[in-house]
């Protein structure tokens, strides 16, 4: 039996494809949601959008400090993972949900045979080599007490590789944002036209995400990405829509920082807010997701970070990464605007969640 445990919107949409595969084949498995950001209530769209089966456990432990939000998780998860005993529970990526569900796994001998359950971590291997990120802790711990490491690229087998970890544990799969891009765009395709619906045309805007805590929590660092924003809009007179994220919106008005020139939307659920993407221009992001994802779609990227743990996007010409100044961003979103489009996608076919299920189904015998 495999366990899938997921927390967070992102997650639902990497482990789709996988969620896909296993019931395609009939595989014995079942879903474990820890509402890390949300509760199940609020994510329950996402899986009805995306067609998904409902989550067999809804832990809601919500926000807190990484302490006590890491603690309920690791707690929660070993109470279902005693009580059904999977042989093996899959985690993707790097947030708490991650480290606290391959922890709870790793320290689990609740199978069939009293043996250990085993650890597979979905998207092994990235590495931003920056500490003060909790991502980056939350990726290197998961990667060394997981037994198997789907790496999605060379490039992230070399940086587990580099730590030491035993090549018989990594398996080079792609990375599931193909398979969830390709199936997704496809679904949302049939069920509207989201750039229409705001009076946007292909290629004639751009796309704005920001979200991560280290540049929305920060009055200095927000006023001036908003500015290096302007100023974008400003030069290259192209519409500028931005999706505010609930935190994003609670700091810029608790700041005070002036949007003019910015068109503010709501959030959108992910078939929509993937047709947005899909027909930008040119996208400015602090996402890795989004990085990856317009990479896929052929859609320029600036990262408004000081790292990425994506270089792959980088290294095809795909995205540029712009630090957190208005001259950088504005520099940045120049040459993104003028660069050629017809990169390599490197992460793979779209197979992955096919690939990950073969895998650990050569495992089990």
């Amino acid at each position: 039996m495999i366990a899938v445990i997921l927390g967070t919107r992102p997650e639902i949409i990497k482990m789709s494809p996988l969620i896909r595969a296993c019931e395609e084949s009939g595989e014995d498995y079942f879903i474990l949601h820890t509402g890390q950001h949300y509760s199940y209530a609020m994510d329950r769209v996402f899986f009805e959008e995306l067609a998904l089966p409902a989550p067999a456990f809804n832990l809601d432990v919500g926000s807190g400090t990484h302490a006590v939000q890491t603690g309920a998780i690791l707690a929660g998860a070993e109470r279902i993972i005693a009580e059904r005993k999977p042989d093996v529970v899959l985690v993707q990526g790097d947030t708490n949900t991650v480290l606290a569900g391959a922890l709870a796994a790793s320290k689990s001998y609740t199978r069939g045979r009293g043996e250990q359950v085993l650890v597979g971590h979905v998207e092994a291997g990235l590495r931003s080599f920056d500490r003060k990120m909790p991502e980056e802790i939350n990726r290197v711990l998961t990667d060394h007490i997981s037994d198997f490491l789907f790496a999605p690229t060379a490039a992230s087998r070399k940086n587990l590789l580099n730590e030491g970890i035993d090549d018989r544990k990594i398996h080079i799969t792609g990375n599931t944002i193909v398979d969830a891009v390709r199936q997704n765009l496809a679904l949302a395709k049939e069920k509207g036209d989201t750039p229409g619906s705001l009076g946007l045309e292909r290629d004639e805007y751009i796309l704005v995400t920001l979200h991560r805590q280290e540049n929305v929590d920060d009055k200095a660092r927000l006023s001036g990405i908003m500015r290096g924003l302007m100023s974008v809009r400003k030069k290259f007179g192209m519409e500028m829509v931005f999706p505010v994220h609930p935190r994003t919106e609670k700091m810029i008005r608790a700041f005070g920082i002036d949007t003019r020139g910015i068109r503010l939307v709501p959030p959108l659920g992910f078939l929509e807010f993937l047709q947005l993407e899909s027909e930008a221009r040119l996208a400015l992001t602090d996402s890795g997701g989004v990085q990856e994802e317009c990479c896929i779609l052929s859609v320029p990227c600036v990262t408004i970070r000081d790292s990425t743990e994506r270089p792959e996007t980088v290294d095809v010409g795909a995205n540029t990464v712009a630090g957190f100044s208005p001259q950088g961003i504005l520099a940045a979103a120049g040459t993104m605007l003028s660069r050629d489009r017809r990169w390599e996608n490197p992460f793979g076919d779209g197979r992955a969640g096919e690939r990950i299920l073969a895998v650990l189904n050569g495992s089990r015998g």
